[in-house]
């Protein structure tokens, strides 16, 4: 296996590119551009390690591997498109759908364990994936009409032999007939994906192993059983490809073991047949648990900028304050628990009704420092920002509310205030 640099995507829009850059730049890194993606970059040098660099814990890059990009490249959904990411923990390629359909577009990712789950909250959190919503639920059985998706992302478990570079035992845990249940779940997933998927709607089926059980096979199953066509796939410029290893599968990509990045295996199929989706039951609004807020009728809500909110409402869920986008009202089944986008805590009735956004909620900020009803803070280096990671604060003048922190005009999230001074208080 090839050894190569380790590789991350820009969490920004393209004005702020060279914002983010040079926040990495200032902390002593290194790296250059990849040519598959515009917002994808490779490390040349790595002073400290990168996750605990400022721009990663801000959530302005995610640190991901170069192959693990290409599925929702591959996908390729519109500005404004719906999608389904099937198996989605750890989130990387939720929340690099979630940039691709912009906020419009709406992506709704599901994951049966709840420590991954978890985890992927917390990266389409640190990532501001408000476009996104979430469900702990297996795949599978997730209760979606027939025909209600026109885009579906389905990264299913496999066994991982593309890692074998970082998982060197990968190849012992997943030997022989340890892989049949996989290879089982992996049929079952791609059934239900190709049911709720309308007709001429797209599913990419991905795996980071180079088995051709999990692979290929499946591709001649999918084929063979499902209302499915295989759609070809260009070759992304950057990766070696090798051939598909069965007759019939030209269009299907394979990273080969030769090529910068994990293993990878990548199919996209077409829905045949015509017609339009079906949205099922949806529309929960009347029946959520929780109660519809009015941010900016909220002491606290004044000061924010709501414009930046995709289409949706905002609810109150025991004290804590989600962003429900449209999308998931209309589209998610009466029954299926599910949660949008935290954007901050919620306290009191009435006149006395307040709002205070969360540190990583930088949606609720305008783009221009300028233009902010609520005070701000705009580092120009990074010094104040790394004592505010350290858990120290800094001085400011009096006020009321949240502080909006920017860093050289980029909105980066809220401060608390206590009295005179600021804190940063994301966990």
């Amino acid at each position: 296996m090839t050894q190569f640099g380790r590789t991350f995507r820009l969490v920004c829009d393209e004005p702020a590119v060279l914002v983010v850059e040079g926040l990495l730049r200032a902390q002593g890194f290194d790296f250059g551009p990849e040519p598959f993606y515009g917002f994808a970059r490779r490390l040349i040098h790595e002073p400290f390690p990168l996750g605990e660099s400022l721009a990663a814990r801000f959530g302005l890059i995610y640190i991901q591997d170069r192959s693990s990009m290409l599925p929702p490249l591959a996908l390729d959904p519109p500005a404004g498109a719906d999608v389904l990411d099937m198996c989605s923990a750890p989130g990387s390629k939720t929340s690099l759908l979630s940039r691709l359909v912009g906020p419009q577009g709406f992506v709704f990712a599901s994951e049966p364990s709840a420590d991954r789950l978890g985890t992927l909250r917390a990266n389409l959190r640190r990532t501001g994936s408000a476009n996104a919503a979430t469900a702990k639920a297996m795949a599978q059985d997730l209760p979606f009409a027939d025909g209600t998706w026109g885009h579906i992302q389905l990264d299913p478990p496999c066994s991982g032999w593309g890692t074998v570079d970082k998982n060197p035992k990968v190849m012992e845990v997943w030997s022989g007939s340890k892989t049949a249940p996989l290879v089982a779940l992996q049929k079952t997933l791609l059934a239900r994906a190709a049911a709720m998927l309308r007709p001429g709607g797209t599913v990419l089926y991905s795996t980071c192993t180079t088995n051709i059980e999990e692979n290929e096979e499946q591709v001649a199953w999918a084929l063979e059983t499902l209302d499915l066509d295989l759609e070809p796939l260009a070759e992304p410029e950057g990766f070696v490809f090798e051939s598909p290893h069965m007759a019939g599968m030209d269009g299907v990509l394979r990273v080969a073991e030769d090529s910068d990045g994990q293993g990878f295996f990548l199919a996209r199929f077409v829905k045949r047949g015509g017609g339009s989706a079906s949205l099922g039951e949806g529309a929960q609004n009347a029946d959520l648990p929780g109660n519809r807020l009015d941010l900016a009728g909220m002491v606290g809500g004044d000061l924010l900028d709501l414009n930046r909110l995709p289409p949706g409402e905002v609810y109150d869920f025991g004290g804590k304050a989600f962003f429900l986008h449209q999308r998931a009202l209309d589209l998610v089944p009466h029954g299926l628990r599910w949660q949008g986008f935290p954007l901050g805590k919620a306290a009191g009735k009435g006149d006395r009704a307040k709002f205070t956004p969360a540190p990583l909620a930088r949606v609720l900020l305008p783009e221009d420092p300028s233009r902010a009803a609520c005070d701000v803070l705009d580092v120009d280096d990074t010094t104040l920002l790394e004592r505010l990671f350290t858990g120290q604060s800094v001085p400011f003048g009096q006020g009321r509310g949240s502080v909006g922190l920017y860093y050289r005009g980029l909105p980066v999230g809220w401060l608390a205030r206590k009295g005179g001074r600021l804190l940063w208080s994301a966990k």
